[in-house]
């Protein structure tokens, strides 16, 4: 599971500055320029203590921080998503950046907000370029790794100096500095899920929040992981990339569905708010009002066809996604091979691919013969839609929009979907099926006591 907005996911491929182009002296035009600048949210006037202020903080200040994100990312690439990533406790724990803490001390008013917002990118962005430089220093090379240890030593001991200096060692430093570690490695070809083991044994959690390390601890990590290097450590040559979608549906027939935890047994649950419509009204509204008014014209069909107990199949989805995407006519089933996550994941195409995922939606209805939790339903048919990919675009948005079919077709309308939206899931991972459903269950269980007892 990926947060797709959280900076401590981001690869070196995708923070790497020589791979995304950046300008400095544009960005306040291409800030003011995006639509969450257009809308910044109006700060309460009352104390930061009284519980307005926390509930703005976290619910529309929030939705549109994240919308800037995924703003910024849509247009620079996944590594603006750093921007946020300030020092201790803010929307990101211990990141390199000072001129944004969080929504609730950094939303002041709409001319201070952007400011802060160009100011933090720009920082996030050097911070970005120095590192680079860092990794840099020295030509490294697997091959002469036993003649060049003392090299590897000196440019992760500097490494971690930087990030003890930047970040100021406060709450969670020790996580950024693990990535930046892992970058390192990463860019003289350590394959990624070998540099991340080998760093985790090198610090040994050892490093921890608000404690600077000393010299010794330092120096010793920086040896243990040069030390750990060996030349046959280097990522083979790039393979061609499997059928992610016959990896999930692998996985799909793996996974103990029947262990999923189950608020939905409880029945029927109508909040005081839909929270899927008011994400979508703040978030996807500061992204852009037409994006916003299609996919709430799709909620309006998705609850009547949940109302009418519609079979869900990909003409169901069409019929949303002519909505969410604004066409003349439903868009149709896509032709060729899809990509995501950055071309890491492919979802193949082949004769029957519309019969396969039909069969797959048709297993989210209820069946008293193989009763399986909704929540494990609800789950396995968004991740249907993530990785058969059905449409050329709006593919996340589509997922979405089944999840919440899946539980409107049973009753239950959820009042927030902060843990629904946002994220991302690996195909071929067998422990992301239940982690979703524990998201959606938990989901379900906060919505059922807060609709229990109002406030």
């Amino acid at each position: 599971m990926i947060p797709v907005l959280a900076p401590g996911f981001l690869s070196w491929d995708e923070a790497d500055p020589a791979r995304h182009p950046f300008d400095a002296a544009s960005a306040e035009q291409v800030v003011r320029s995006l639509g969450p600048a257009r809308c910044v949210p109006r700060r309460p006037d009352v104390a930061f203590a009284d519980p307005v202020m926390s509930d703005w903080s976290w619910g529309e200040a929030r939705r549109w921080a994240d919308a800037m994100s995924h703003a910024l990312m849509e247009h620079y690439g996944r590594w603006a998503a750093g921007w946020r990533w300030s020092h201790d406790e803010g929307d990101f724990d211990g990141g390199p950046v000072g001129h944004w803490c969080c929504p609730r001390d950094s939303i002041t008013t709409p001319e201070e907000t952007l400011t802060r917002v160009v100011a933090a990118l720009c920082e996030w962005r050097a911070w970005l370029e120095s590192l680079a430089g860092w990794i840099e220093a020295y030509p490294l090379d697997l091959d002469t790794v036993e003649d060049d240890r003392i090299l590897w030593d000196r440019a992760a001991r500097n490494l971690i100096l930087q990030v003890t200096d930047r970040t100021g060692c406060g709450s969670g430093w020790h996580r950024h500095c693990h990535q930046v570690l892992t970058w390192f490695l990463d860019r003289w070809t350590v394959p990624p899920d070998l540099a991340e083991e080998l760093v985790d044994r090198a610090i040994g959690g050892r490093f921890l929040s608000w404690t600077g390390p000393d010299a010794a601890l330092v120096d010793d990590v920086a040896e243990r992981l040069a030390q750990s290097l060996r030349p046959a450590d280097r990522a083979p040559s790039a393979e061609p990339l499997p059928d992610h979608l016959e990896r999930w549906l692998a996985v799909r027939e793996s996974v103990p569905w029947q262990r999923a935890p189950d608020s939905g047994a409880d029945g029927p649950v109508t909040p005081s708010r839909d929270g899927a419509a008011e994400d979508v009204r703040e978030f996807d509204g500061a992204l852009d009002p037409d994006r916003a008014r299609g996919l709430l014209t799709a909620l309006e069909l998705l609850r009547a066809d949940a109302a009418r107990d519609a079979r869900l199949d990909f003409g169901l989805l069409q019929r949303w996604q002519q909505h969410v995407l604004g066409t003349e006519e439903p868009p149709s089933l896509r032709s060729r091979p899809a990509f995501a996550k950055g071309g890491r994941e492919r979802y193949g195409i082949g004769p029957g691919i519309r019969a396969r995922l039909d069969a797959c939606l048709a297993e989210s209805a209820r069946d008293t013969a193989r009763p399986l939790p909704l929540t494990a339903r609800g789950a396995r048919a968004y991740l249907d839609v993530c990785f058969f990919h059905p449409f050329d675009d709006g593919n996340a948005r589509a997922a979405f929009l089944t999840l919440v079919y899946v539980l409107a077709r049973e009753g239950i309308t959820l009042d927030g979907v902060i843990l629904l939206r946002r994220v991302a899931f690996h195909a071929d991972e067998p422990r992301d099926p239940l982690v979703l459903a524990s998201y959606i269950d938990t989901h379900i269980a906060e919505t059922r006591r807060r609709a229990a007892t109002p406030a």
